[in-house]
């Protein structure tokens, strides 16, 4: 029974979101201090905007973007490079019996919000909320109002 609760069709338990949560802090903060013994990634600000995790706890994916975004790829290379380093502080916060494996993705998240900002800014997406919002205080009626035709025929 309890394979059918990580089916791919259900959530992150709640045990998964918690350690994601204390993997993205524990992350932000050692990168935020500058702990981790490279150059290169302490030159960089980095965002560590989400961290999923498997089933089992022992993968972690970081979504990660440099400030501006500028250089993500580097950025990737510095922390796959320091993953170990990173790992490390990672478990000392931890008191889970395995230290996850860490994995790092880009976050495009921010990508996403600016192409939705720019959608609901197109004057045809406005139109239609508009007419949303005129339908709705219209006490329910589904036709729109100004078309010619009256309700129900």
């Amino acid at each position: 029974m309890a394979a059918n609760r990580f089916s791919s069709g259900s959530g992150p338990s709640q045990r998964q979101l918690r350690v994601g949560e204390l993997i993205r802090r524990t992350l932000s903060d050692v990168l935020n201090r500058g702990d981790v013994h490279d150059p290169d990634l302490n030159r960089m600000s980095i965002t560590v905007g989400e961290v999923r995790t498997s089933p089992d706890l022992k993968i972690a994916t970081a979504f990660v973007l440099p400030l501006g975004g500028q250089d993500a790829e580097l950025a990737l290379k510095a922390l796959r490079r320091n993953k170990g380093e990173l790992r490390h502080h990672v478990a000392k916060a931890m008191t889970l019996k395995f230290a996850p494996e860490l994995r790092f993705q880009i976050d495009e998240t921010f990508d996403r919000l600016d192409d939705t900002r720019r959608m609901f800014a197109d004057e045809r997406v406005q139109r239609d909320i508009a007419a949303g919002r005129d339908d709705a205080e219209d006490d329910g009626e589904d036709g729109p109002e100004d078309d010619g035709q009256t309700p129900g025929a």
